[in-house]
């Protein structure tokens, strides 16, 4: 739709304008795009079946809303987003400082100019895109910024006497009239400012100093907070929080896959990164799960969360890292490899709030924790679970199964060792697995159709997993990855996988 060419009072009200709130508005424009069958939140990914029918029925019931929920789920995307449902351009008088309907003005300015210009008042359209205030509440905000306040300057200016309403500047709020406004984290606003917005949210106007003046502003109000048991900051006032009338939940996502969808939307791969590394479905995997392991980890607060931005943080990181490698070694064409996911540890240890024992622990450490617990969950999902050939069958007459990992196991324990440096070229890294006895027939027993990076990323996945279940020993230091037998690396206590089936 083209900006509409109308310029005057008298022309609107010949084109047979109605004017409706913004409410209504977005109201009628939500319920148009249900009946077409359209998605009213492109690009929001896992809330399909939960958040989004909330917002959807707040918007029908034409409420104010609350979004309720822990750090990195898209609680202020939402709120962006809904500019989508408002008109491409509505009507203002021009020079109006707070978007004064033509058909009901409410700021002195705009009364004048019409008393004074009648019909002829110069209308102005302003777009969907400038109808959004938001604000970030912090401790500093006060009610002159959200409100208004006398300006002594302007009232010198203008000869103006302190009681005239000329004298007033509007806060962000008046400004915001016919739009959506937001304040961002509602608790970190001090509870005497949170009590100056009881007016606006349940009679609609706004009072500014000792002026004797009714605003009825038209705004659509979202807050975003987190869970107020889960802060130390502050809380929403109780009346406040009354006022909102839906208040709706977020959260996580709940599966890898809806987590994989969102991170490969939301993260900036560089064309150039893109043209030269090439990435597995297991990699992205990996990198998704350490999220989910980190949101139960022990060490990890949960009442602070792991953000969305963990996971799109650590896969950028990691396709840097692949790129910082082939750069290195002058290679045209590379993949990520397990071995990079040790670049992703710094998009890690910044996302994650440690509880106590997590601070004893070191934020690097716990975070070489996760990656080892995300590489120890998704191995069963690709090969067999290393603890079924550990213990013995409890019925002694049925025969063990064979162990698959028993010829890599064997090559280790007869003290070999292998050593993978996160630098390596891909040409001697693959030189290096094929070392291991038993490695690359254990791949290909299970992906007969793996090519040959394909393969080696999955046998180098293979030696990680065993590690992360205790079969062979690894360490990692200084840009190296070392792989060597579990009892050659310790005092020799208790029995191998050998011995147990023995």
């Amino acid at each position: 739709m083209s900006k509409p060419s109308i310029s005057t009072l008298g022309a609107l009200k010949a084109s047979g304008y109605q004017p409706v709130s913004i409410k209504e508005e977005i109201r009628r424009n939500l319920i148009k795009k249900l009946q077409a069958g359209e998605t009213t939140f492109p690009g929001i990914v896992g809330y399909e079946d939960t958040v989004i029918p909330d917002v959807e029925r707040a918007i029908l019931s034409r409420h104010n809303m609350l979004f309720l929920g822990l750090r990195g789920q898209a609680k202020t995307r939402m709120a962006r987003m809904m500019t989508h449902l408002l008109d491409e351009y509505i009507p203002v008088v021009a020079g109006s400082e707070i978007n004064d309907d033509p058909f009901e003005p409410i700021s002195k300015y705009a009364r004048e100019v019409i008393l004074h210009k009648g019909e002829d008042t110069p209308i102005e359209w302003l777009h969907r895109s400038q109808r959004y205030g938001e604000k970030l509440a912090t401790p500093d905000v006060s009610v002159a910024d959200l409100i208004g306040d006398i300006d002594p300057i302007k009232a010198a200016n203008l000869k103006l006497s302190f009681s005239d309403e000329g004298v007033l500047h509007y806060g962000i709020i008046p400004r915001s009239n016919r739009c959506i406004f937001v304040i961002n984290e509602i608790p970190d606003l001090q509870a005497r400012i949170q009590v100056s917005l009881f007016n606006i949210l349940e009679e609609g106007d706004i009072q500014i100093r000792g002026f004797k003046l009714r605003m009825p502003l038209d705004i659509l109000f979202v807050f975003t907070a987190n869970p107020e048991d889960y802060t130390n900051r502050g809380s929403i006032v109780t009346p406040l929080k009354d006022r909102i009338q839906s208040q709706i939940l977020t959260h996580y996502p709940k599966s890898i896959e809806t987590a994989l969808t969102i991170t490969e939307q939301e993260a900036a791969i560089h064309e150039t990164q893109a043209k030269k590394v090439s990435v597995s479905d297991l990699i992205k995997r990996l990198i998704e799960q350490i999220a989910f392991e980190a949101r139960n980890n022990e060490y990890v607060d949960k009442k602070s969360g792991v953000s969305a931005r963990l996971s799109i943080s650590a896969y950028e990181n990691a396709w840097s890292s692949a790129e910082r490698r082939g750069i290195i070694n002058k290679e045209e064409k590379t993949q990520i490899w397990i071995s990079d996911l040790q670049g992703i540890i710094p998009a890690i240890t910044g996302k994650i709030e440690l509880v106590y024992e997590g601070e004893q622990e070191g934020p690097f450490q716990v975070a070489m924790n996760l990656l080892d617990k995300a590489i120890r969950t998704q191995f069963t999902t690709y090969f067999p679970s290393p603890d079924g050939y550990k213990k013995r069958r409890q019925n002694s007459q049925q025969p063990a199964p064979e162990n698959p990992y028993k010829a890599i196991q064997a090559w280790f324990d007869r003290g070999n060792l292998l050593e993978l440096s996160v630098d390596f070229t891909d040409a001697f890294k693959l030189q290096e697995l094929y070392k291991v006895d038993g490695l690359h027939a254990l791949v290909k027993k299970y992906y007969k159709h793996a090519n040959d990076f394909e393969a080696a990323l999955l046998m180098e996945f293979v030696l990680h997993g065993l590690a992360s279940y205790s079969v062979i020993s690894k360490k990692a230091i200084d840009g190296k990855i070392e792989f060597k037998d579990l009892m050659g690396s310790m005092i020799n206590l208790g029995p191998s996988i050998e011995d147990d089936e023995e």
